[in-house]
């Protein structure tokens, strides 16, 4: 049975208890209805409402939604604000400025606590620095660092002086990285000497540098240095100054840049099926509108509660849910350096415990590699530890399998927290369809319900909406106000890629399927409909790892699918032909190891196929079309029964059996 067929056949109902219920910022299925009920009756007035209660704006928008140049939609934008000054300013105005805003665990254990008046002094203080080297609204900053109160403090910094930031994962590679760089056109660089992550590091700033000395990156002409570890980095006296230096003659406050709510906050790159990375660009007001209300809607977030997201500030978990949401509704929050497994598999249960987190929001990927420690070392089961704060789990990435589900509400949660499965992109900035933990009935496996005021349906490929029970493509209806504006230089491709012409041009496309439950319309996403792979919650293109696989000088053609993995979701399975002989044996291992490091290299270590096999040809038609869905089954074990009369090659199948 599959994982999808499981979610629907699946009959455990677990409603909210009344302690959820009572106080929850959204109370009971009636009120979920409410707001629902609101947005359908008067769609911009419940948007402008909730932009004014839950925003503070420098100049009040008059205007909500401009739909004139759809599907390039304006939400408030008449409207100025600043994201920074709503995070934090508007924090210490409201008395919170000696709570604590991040509770920083390093790699190595250590602890520090930062309010948000600190923060607030930090986060002025590199603006100013950023002023002082003469950046200005509009200009393009790439950050790349680690998980750190200073990764945190840049992207703010940025937000400050109306700079648009592009936060790029530490695990990228100097190739991939100065595709970012020259993408956005960066002025400016924010990185640090190294990464620390299970007690290994990762020389981001020599990765920097490899990445500058690349073609079409001559715009940038400053780079910022965090030192981390103190490791020994290349300098560039004309152009790379240190973090620490640069900030220590700068005022503690800085006046904020007011931006329209149309100005973009940040540009984040997520993969596309053509092999280019695409760049996400987000608003500033629509953006945060939603990051903050998402915080209150999905978490149900309360002023004592302690939240930890686990994510990485490289991906826009890490924006929504740890740099800009919880800042927004002025919580106290969990921030992590390391990772799951280092120095041993309880670490994030040894990190409750200590830090009595009350909202845990990971991954399905950590929970089953966690899952497959406790059985293989009990005194890594979360029942060794004491989990007893937690009164919220959420997971984020991916679509999470029943029985996963159920372990982490029992043995995680004590079987009295409910688990929030939240469904969202890149692209929308927030949570789409989720749960609400005082209000939605749960199903293991299922995403739920669309928040209020989001518009989902599943369709056919002609744009034509499905009854419950049928299967399709996920789309939403209407604009909201977190979506995605554009791609970044790329009007054209935003349009085809979101609101395809055979959809109407009007339907914005997910890009995954999904299902509704025929009797309570719940969602289950069914997986990508396009070439886009994902591994631990992270996209990435199969265009991407093949163009890399081919840039080899030993490679002359790879075709990349995916299987299904217990841990990541989605395995990375490459069909590879060579220039020189078919390898096989001990040969086919050693070029499939190389392979694999070059992809790395190329990309970044999360791209490295997890199965490399070879062959003398790709399965192909006679037209020339390389039979993917042959090659999907080969990858899963299974035998192939499909017609294969239309290759030109069938005898190739029988090669590509086994991995190297």
């Amino acid at each position: 049975m599959s994982a999808v067929e499981s979610v629907l056949q699946e009959r455990r109902v677990f409603h909210p208890s009344s302690e959820a219920v009572l106080g929850a910022t959204v109370s009971g299925m009636a009120a979920y209805h409410a707001l629902v009920a609101e947005a359908d009756r008067d769609f911009e007035g419940f948007w402008a409402r909730l932009a004014r209660e839950h925003l503070a704006w420098h100049t009040p928008f008059t205007k909500v939604l401009d739909e004139r140049d759809a599907p390039f939609y304006k939400w408030f934008e008449d409207g100025e604000l600043n994201a920074s000054y709503n995070c934090l300013d508007r924090q210490i105005g409201l008395g919170h400025g000696e709570k604590v805003a991040i509770i920083f665990e390093s790699d190595d254990g250590t602890v520090s606590n930062v309010t948000y008046r600190d923060l607030y002094h930090r986060v002025c203080r590199l603006a100013n620095a950023l002023r002082s080297r003469g950046i200005r609204k509009g200009d393009r900053v790439v950050i790349y660092m680690p998980m750190s109160v200073e990764g945190i403090t840049a992207m703010h910094a940025c937000a400050r002086i109306g700079a648009i930031h592009s936060v790029v994962f530490g695990g990228f590679s100097s190739k991939s990285l100065s595709e970012r760089i020259a993408d956005i056109g960066a002025v400016a660089v924010i990185t640090a000497d190294e990464q620390v992550r299970g007690g290994k590091t990762l020389p981001l700033k020599n990765i920097v540098d490899e990445a500058l000395a690349m073609e079409l990156c001559g715009a940038v002409n400053t780079v910022i240095v965090y030192r981390r570890t103190g490791g020994t980095v290349g300098w560039h006296a004309n152009r790379d100054v240190w973090m620490h230096d640069l900030v220590a003659a700068q005022s503690d406050t800085c006046e904020p840049e007011w931006v329209s709510a149309e100005h973009p906050l940040f540009v984040l790159y997520t993969s596309g099926s053509t092999g280019k990375p695409k760049g996400v660009q987000h608003s500033t007001g629509g953006y945060l509108l939603w990051a903050a209300l998402t915080m209150k809607w999905t978490f149900d977030i309360r002023p004592d509660d302690v939240f930890w997201c686990t994510a990485d500030i490289g991906w826009i978990t890490g924006h929504t849910y740890i740099t800009y949401g919880p800042t927004a509704v002025g919580a106290t929050q969990v921030v992590f350096e390391g990772i799951p497994t280092y120095p041993h598999a309880g670490r994030f249960w040894e990190m409750i415990q200590k830090h009595k987190a009350t909202i845990f929001y990971t991954a399905p990927t950590a929970i089953r590699s966690l899952v497959k420690a406790a059985e293989a070392d009990i005194s890594t089961h979360p029942k060794c530890f004491d989990l007893s704060s937690l009164r919220i789990l959420g997971t984020v990435g991916e679509p999470i399998n029943p029985e996963t589900w159920i372990w982490y509400r029992e043995h995680v949660g004590g079987g009295r927290c409910p688990v929030i499965d939240t469904f969202w992109q890149t692209e929308t900035g927030g949570h789409v369809i989720a749960p609400l933990p005082g209000a939605t009935p749960l199903v293991p496996g299922s995403c739920t319900l669309p928040m209020p005021g989001i518009h989902a349906a599943i369709v056919d490929e002609t744009g034509h909406e499905l009854p419950n029970g049928q299967g399709g493509a996920l789309v939403i209806k209407r604009p909201w106000p977190s979506m995605i504006r554009t791609i970044w230089g790329d009007r054209a491709r935003f349009k085809a890629s979101y609101f395809p012409d055979e959809l109407g041009g009007k339907l914005y496309l997910a890009g995954d399927g999904a299902i509704r439950d025929r009797a309570t319309g719940y969602f289950t996403i069914t997986g990508r409909t396009d070439d886009v792979l994902n591994v631990s919650g992270h996209r990435l293109g199969t265009m991407e790892i093949e163009s890399a696989l081919v840039a080899n000088p030993i490679v002359a053609e790879a075709a990349v699918v995916s299987r299904p993995d217990e841990t990541t979701g989605e395995a990375i399975v490459a069909f590879v032909v060579l220039k020189r002989t078919w390898p096989t044996g001990e040969e086919g291992a050693r070029i499939a190891n190389e392979l694999r490091v070059w992809v790395a290299k190329e990309i970044g270590p999360i791209a490295k196929p997890r199965e490399i096999r070879f062959g003398e040809n790709l399965p192909k038609t006679r037209s020339g079309k390389i039979m993917r869905r042959l090659l999907r089954s080969l990858a899963k074990g299974e035998s192939i029964t499909q017609d294969v009369s239309t290759l030109e090659n069938p005898s190739i199948l029988d090669q590509f059996g086994t991995s190297a």
